[in-house]
């Protein structure tokens, strides 16, 4: 019997391009592959005909391909999470659905993980100056926030281990960053460079405020730093501020003001009180980021929902053509 390798693909409002990622790109990798290979696309609430095209494309019929449809968008790491959890193979590979990640390298990260690699990451090549200067930005913010191991150019794209899938789904947090807590995880990891491509037809659905929202997310659930960073500000602060009082209190009134200064105690407290006011605002807007995390979690909701009617039932895939749907 063949090994079993699962490929996770979430999409949303994928209608334009889904098909022929599918069929002219996943597929005939798939299909040249010396494993079995099931396909789950988890569609993330779209709202525009990709399930449609996605049951009506040529993998459908050839590969095991189920569908997984969340009842609504809850986003991509929501979508991921729900992937790795329906999956069923010996290893798993996550890949956008919008043609950017190449299948083609889906045969070197099986090898790499034959090899003895708990997981394979894909690392972005050369792209656009407007992705690469956003990238390069993402990642020095992340390595100043203390994540020094992380990888600049590191993707979603990867493979991962069922010993990782399954240690993964233990995670309980909904505020998260799959490749973050696979990092976490600490398992050894493998990096083959990878030369990404523009998206096979339709419009980017990952939109500037949502890499935003990802950025803070990141930031947040990934490091204690900022807390660190204003406390160490208020020390600096606290020393500063004791070091003038003392020099304004010495050169004033113990040697009677000789540098002519003539200090105003209410002007210079003014501007004093006036930057600290400042500097606990900002203290507090970075607390209250962690405390709505805090709220999230302890809400006790799904990470997400599915929805049965319109998802695929699970099959045993190994030695069955088509989708697990199609009994």
């Amino acid at each position: 019997m063949k090994e079993l390798i699962s490929v996770v693909v979430p999409v949303y409002n994928e209608a334009a391009g889904v098909r022929r990622f599918l069929d002219e790109g996943l597929l005939p990798v798939l299909m040249g592959l010396d494993v079995d290979a099931e396909v789950i696309v988890v569609d993330d609430g779209s709202r525009d005909k990709t399930l449609v095209e996605v049951r009506g494309s040529r993998a459908y019929d050839k590969l095991p391909v189920r569908v997984v449809a969340l009842s609504r968008n809850f986003g991509k790491e929501a979508a991921l999470s729900a992937g790795l959890k329906e999956s069923q193979g010996v290893a798993v590979i996550m890949i956008d659905a919008d043609g950017q990640h190449p299948a083609e390298a889906i045969p070197q990260m099986i090898e790499k993980w034959r090899e003895g690699c708990m997981v394979v990451t894909a690392v972005r090549g050369q792209n656009t100056t407007k992705h690469r200067l956003g990238s390069r930005l993402y990642y020095r913010m992340m390595r100043m926030m203390g994540n020094r191991d992380i990888v600049v150019g590191a993707m979603d794209f990867r493979l991962m281990d069922r010993a990782v899938v399954d240690d993964f789904n233990e995670f309980a947090e909904h505020n998260r960053l799959v490749r973050g807590l696979v990092d976490w995880l600490g398992y050894d990891q493998a990096y083959i460079k990878v030369q990404t491509r523009g998206r096979m037809d339709g419009k980017a659905t990952y939109s500037a405020k949502k890499l935003m929202a990802l950025a803070g997310d990141s930031l947040v659930s990934m490091s204690r730093t900022p807390l660190m960073v204003f406390g160490y500000i208020g020390i600096f602060i606290m020393v500063v501020s004791a070091i003038f009082g003392l020099f304004m209190l010495m050169e004033q009134y113990m040697m009677g003001d000789p540098l002519k200064l003539d200090w105003s105690g209410a002007v210079g407290m003014s501007a004093f009180v006036s930057f600290l006011v400042g500097l606990v605002l900002v203290s507090q807007a970075i607390t209250a980021m962690y405390i709505s995390q805090i709220h999230a979690e302890a809400k006790g909701r799904p990470l997400y929902v599915i929805d049965r009617r319109k998802s695929d039932k699970p099959a045993k895939v190994n030695g069955i053509k088509g989708s697990g749907a199609k009994k």
